[in-house]
């Protein structure tokens, strides 16, 4: 690799300090081997420029995070749903007081007053510096760097940083310095061009790697006969609840919760909520959604499809993240979820996230939501999504283990496992080189498809000129689902069985340098539900929408159910379920996709076949086996 004049540099800072006593404690932290696609290095950050230096500390026990969730989600523990309280969680994992005080004492003994060090009890060591003392503190460079497309610049140290061995064992990350977190890849469904967007703006239409793919508007004028006759064409919820044998009528919904998250914004017409209910469910006509957290497609979907398949005795609630001027995170979500996940006096990284109380016109004026969800729903479903490329992985291992205690908690989190296959948002692909552009090779997962901590849901469709009796696809109109196997998570316990099998019975035929073949890896999606041919109200139409994004609320409010007819014979909810559906006990539960593929990357991507798949995962759902294995644990 050319060795970059910045780059130069950074050597001879660091032979510099090779000759002083400590130079032998110095280790490389974190770095990057290119800057994400459409960066580029315009000129150095100003020695005086201030930063807010923020010093992410490493949790304790986090190494048994996985041990402990199997304990309280696997079919076979005794412990089996005895889920965690907050409280508990919030104290197990805090960050040890060794490791704040090696923080803070490294940062004294290099300048930097006391009384310019704040301490949040959740896990952060923030510190006011310059760049100057940025650069002395982290061996390394500060730039300026901007995108091509659109002028936002973002400062960082691009392509690495150094801390002491005795600091670095006690650190998960530093911001800002390599992250370029904040931007990820969004497809304009106007233009069909490639545009860059902020993580706090992934509620914009198209931003992350999960959104509805419009099929253009239809007039609908369909009985329920004609209904499950058409299904091949128009899905609506009467065409899952014969696909997946969805019967149900909740028996205690005032002790049940399910949330759909979406971010600003992204959010409901209440006039769209009516036409659907008009059609589909007559007697949900006027009803809302309860609201939590202080272009409406996404919404629609998600809260028509599960308000219609649980009916108006259930309560949904929606998690609204952000407010219109700059948007949300998830990292906003999480905050609201979980306070010990939240950052100092309950904020954020204004370079990855949204600041409040937002000074911007129109801005929410109140502090950030830091633990308000005191019980969060028992499940969650989202929608959205980013290329795990396009994020550090110290950042993705970070939040991936929020939805592990979240897990512990007894919570089950869903998430849209992509829409482009084996390739990334806007189909991305990767380069040996770690950056993405639409002519590279090799499999691009995505995040949080890949965390070992959730649902990755997949997508399958009706084919055409089947009926709804017929086996299922893989999704491949309109959308390919996505699935692979991640290039920064390892292979869970859970599922290391299924996937063997996979990989035994059915190696896929391609070059093991293009995607992670190693048989070490996560792998996703988990389960699927049909993505393809969705009526929703549209802005005051019917329309056709496609998408993972769809099939996950849709398991979601499957899942819910069950929930309810756990809790009315006193058990407890199911909380994390990948234990639990990967077990033997539930071979059976799942209708079995074979027919199909992902394609991407210039290849067919991964085939569906007997068993699990990184393409449909373990099947999709069969309601009645389903609630009555469950029914039968503890």
């Amino acid at each position: 690799m050319k060795l970059t004049r910045g780059f130069a540099l950074l050597s001879l800072v660091l032979a510099a300090y090779a000759s002083s006593p400590l130079a032998s404690s110095l280790v490389r932290h974190e770095s990057r081997s290119e800057l994400p696609t459409g960066w580029q290095q315009v000129h150095r950050a100003s020695a005086d420029l201030f930063l807010p230096l923020r010093v992410g500390l490493k949790q304790p026990n986090l190494l048994e995070l996985e041990s402990l969730l199997l304990d309280v989600s696997h079919p076979e523990s005794p412990n089996y749903g005895q889920h965690w309280e907050p409280e508990r969680v919030a104290s197990h994992f805090r960050p040890s007081k060794q490791a704040v005080d090696t923080v803070r004492q490294w940062l004294q003994d290099e300048g930097i007053a006391t009384s310019r060090l704040r301490y949040d009890p959740n896990g952060w060591v923030v510190a006011n510096v310059t760049v100057k003392e940025a650069e002395s503190l982290l061996k390394t460079e500060y730039n300026i760097y901007e995108h091509a497309e659109t002028s936002t610049k973002h400062v960082a140290c691009g392509k690495g940083y150094y801390l002491p061995q005795h600091v670095s064992e006690h650190v998960d990350f530093v911001t800002p310095t390599i992250h370029f977190d904040v931007k990820v890849k969004r497809e304009n469904e106007f233009e069909k061009r490639t545009v860059p967007g902020a993580g706090k703006h992934i509620g914009q239409p198209g931003a992350g790697a999960v959104v509805p793919k419009p099929g253009g508007t239809i007039k609908y004028v369909y009985n329920i006969i004609d209904e499950l006759q058409n299904c091949d064409k128009t899905i609506t919820p009467n065409c899952l609840r014969a696909l997946y044998k969805f019967l149900y009528e909740p028996l205690v919904p005032q002790k049940n919760d399910y949330a759909i998250v979406e971010y600003t914004p992204q959010a409901y017409l209440a006039d769209d909520m009516d036409l659907f209910f008009r059609n589909f469910s007559k007697s949900q006509v006027g009803q809302r959604p309860n609201l939590s957290f202080g272009f409406n497609g996404e919404s629609n979907l998600d809260l028509q499809y599960a308000m219609a398949l649980l009916g108006k005795r259930q309560n949904i609630t929606l998690y609204q993240v952000g407010d219109l001027p700059q948007g949300a995170s998830f990292n906003n979500l999480l905050n609201g979820l979980d306070a010990s996940y939240c950052t100092f006096e309950g904020g954020n990284d204004p370079l990855q996230d949204g600041i409040y109380p937002d000074p911007l016109d129109g801005g929410f004026k109140g502090p950030e939501d830091c633990g308000k969800v005191k019980k969060p729903a028992n499940v969650i479903s989202t929608s959205y999504g980013y290329n795990e490329a396009d994020l550090t992985p110290a950042y993705t291992a970070r939040q991936c283990a929020e939805y592990g205690k979240l897990g512990l908690m007894g919570v089950t989190v869903l998430y849209s496992s992509g829409d482009f296959g084996v390739a990334g948002n806007s189909n991305l692909c990767l380069n040996p080189d770690g950056s993405q552009t639409l002519d590279g090779k090799l499999f691009n997962p995505s995040f949080p498809g890949g965390c070992p901590f959730i649902t990755s849901i997949g997508a399958t469709q009706v084919l055409p000129g089947k009926k709804v009796t017929d086996p299922e696809s893989a999704c491949m109109s309109v959308i390919f689902s996505g699935g692979g196997f991640s290039n920064y998570f390892a292979m869970p316990d859970y599922q290391k069985s299924a996937v063997t099998n996979y990989l035994t019975k059915f190696p896929p035929p391609y070059s093991a340098n293009i995607w992670n073949s190693t048989g070490k890896s996560r792998a996703f999606p988990d389960i699927s539900a049909n993505g393809a041919n969705y009526i929703i109200g549209i802005n005051g139409d019917f329309g056709l929408v496609f998408g993972t994004s769809a099939s996950s609320p849709v398991m979601g409010a499957i899942l819910t159910a069950i929930n309810d007819a756990r809790i009315a014979i006193g058990k407890k909810p199911i909380g994390f379920i990948n234990p639990t559906i990967y077990s033997s006990s539930f071979k059976d539960a799942f209708n079995d996709i074979t027919i199909g593929s992902n394609p991407g990357c210039g290849t067919n991507g991964f085939n569906a076949t007997e068993g699990w798949d990184p393409v449909t995962g373990l099947g999709t759902p069969n309601f009645p086996k389903l609630l009555a294995k469950w029914l039968l644990l503890p």
